[in-house]
């Protein structure tokens, strides 16, 4: 029957010819060896964050520079301090891990906790992945008020969309997560949990900006850090009088009622010279977040929440000494609900 085909191609069946060879090539499905590591595989959907390049820069430390959508197409890094036997790239026997994610505070980035802790140290974080995301100088966690009109960052939506999908789909990272922090970060550990219900299973802030909406003097030095680095402290949150509802959606007092399922650690020292001090330090800045900390506490109490644990230690400053003691103090409640070490 194909006796009547010409043996020579009409230029007319020449292109005809040539966009269906083309539309075969587009449609043809992946070869399953195709994938490069670190890029996700055949057929999953992009969630607006890539890898660009992996440095290995100590013993179960790993860097993963990451291009994100949400941050406008900048490139940050994530530390990753992984488990004994991590090994994303066995992608037929990958174990999913539990999850610590550490958050740093203002002023610091990505490589604080190890540089400034001894968390690579940590024995009891051997069997857990501990994230330590960049967040920015004076990102402050949040999506920015006005960020999809000027271009401002969108830190949470790089947290906890696309930064959380890429680790736990090619990273080896799984959905039981915990979440820490301090200052800056502390606050940021608080929000995540009660603005992403489900998500974290405990959370703790060490000396955490706990309710910035506590009284003029608390609004003001939050607005200090927001105009941080030349920044308009408008563009984080907004006027703290017209935009109000931003605030409070980023206030963790306000949000007490969704922190009422959840273990919550709050620690914070009252700003005076502390045995962790050189002599005759102090922190105005303590000192405010300890008054916020004692409210966010009566708070979870007010609302019925059954699983807080206060450590208001009194005397101590805004410093590192004082986080690791913290960071250490609460693990064996962050590591509990993880189900690790049981």
């Amino acid at each position: 029957m194909f006796a009547n085909v010409p043996t020579v191609l009409t230029p007319l069946r020449a292109r005809l010819l040539l966009v269906l060879a083309v539309l075969l090539a587009v449609l043809a499905p992946t070869a399953p060896g195709a994938v490069a590591a670190g890029k996700p595989e055949a057929g999953a959907a992009s969630p607006g964050a890539e890898v660009v390049a992996v440095t290995r820069v100590a013993d179960r430390q790993v860097d993963l520079s990451v291009r994100s959508t949400a941050l406008g197409g900048r490139t940050v890094d994530v530390r990753l301090l992984t488990p004994d036997g991590w090994n994303p790239n066995d992608r037929r026997h990958r174990r999913h891990w539990p999850t610590l994610w550490l958050l740093h505070g203002c002023c610091g980035d990505y490589t604080s906790w190890t540089s400034m802790t001894d968390v690579a140290e940590t024995d009891s974080l051997r069997d857990v992945l501990v994230v330590m995301p960049e967040a920015g100088w004076n990102g402050w966690y949040s999506d920015w008020w006005n960020h999809g009109q000027g271009g401002d960052p969108a830190w949470e939506t790089f947290h906890t969309k696309e930064l959380r999908h890429l680790l736990e789909r090619d990273w080896g990272a799984g959905s039981n997560r915990v979440v820490a922090g301090l200052s800056m970060g502390g606050q940021g550990a608080l929000l995540y949990a009660a603005r992403h219900p489900g998500m974290f299973k405990a959370t703790a802030a060490f000396s955490g900006s706990a309710h910035p909406l506590l009284n003029e003097e608390s609004i003001d030095r939050i607005m200090g850090f927001f105009a941080g680095q030349d920044n308009d402290p408008l563009r984080v949150w907004g006027d703290p009088v017209a935009q109000r509802r931003i605030w409070q959606a980023h206030d963790p007092f306000h949000l007490a009622k969704r922190l009422r399922s959840i273990p919550v650690y709050l620690s914070c020292g009252d700003g005076t010279t502390g045995p962790l001090d050189p002599p005759g330090a102090t922190s105005a800045l303590e000192a405010d977040f300890n008054r916020q900390n004692h409210a966010l506490a009566a708070e979870l109490e007010r609302v019925g929440a059954r699983h807080v644990t206060t450590n208001f230690y009194g005397p101590g400053t805004h410093g590192w000494a004082y986080w690791e003691r913290e960071l250490h103090a609460s693990l064996p409640m962050l590591l509990g609900a993880l189900g690790v070490g049981d």
